[in-house]
């Protein structure tokens, strides 16, 4: 892991992009490290409609500037049932799904107030952010190369 001096050090040496102040660039860079990754728990069985539910009301109360991305993390899964077989996406965490977004009091009542969530995952009354290699080891699960096989057999079936 490298040390926040090194980044530091390294980030005040790289070039300014042209046009764009100082300031700005230090805002944009804040507002980059504001932004986390938060998981949620909802009714197991209705992540999509949590998702689906999120997404409505972080457009209709204009919520896309603090909350970014919504995402029920899936993994691709062949099936093989009565000799037939199928590619489904499972989920990966049952009854959770994951909020890329700045955490304020705001962004918290519109996902805390959303049908269906129960609540942030967390210690305590304050959410916990995901660690980069958290959220890193969710997202190459669910991007892997390739599907995982899964082979269900009937009782009597051999």
């Amino acid at each position: 892991m490298l040390s926040e001096t090194y980044l530091n050090s390294v980030s005040n040496k790289l070039p300014r992009e042209p046009g764009v102040s100082e300031e700005a660039q230090n805002r944009a860079k804040k507002d980059a490290e504001a932004r986390r990754w938060y998981v949620i728990h909802t009714y197991s069985g209705y992540e999509n409609k949590v998702k689906q539910n999120l997404e409505h009301r972080i457009e209709s109360m204009e919520m896309d500037d603090q909350i970014f991305r919504v995402i029920v993390p899936t993994e691709e899964e062949i099936e093989i049932k009565n000799g037939q077989r199928r590619t489904v996406n499972k989920k990966i965490y049952g009854g959770f799904v994951l909020v890329h977004m700045r955490l304020t009091d705001d962004s918290w009542y519109v996902v805390r107030n959303t049908p269906r969530v129960t609540g942030f995952v967390g210690s305590g009354v304050v959410p916990v952010p995901l660690a980069k290699s958290e959220v890193e080891a969710i997202f190459s699960r669910a991007t892997g190369h390739g599907p995982k096989h899964a082979i269900a057999i009937d009782e009597g079936a051999a």
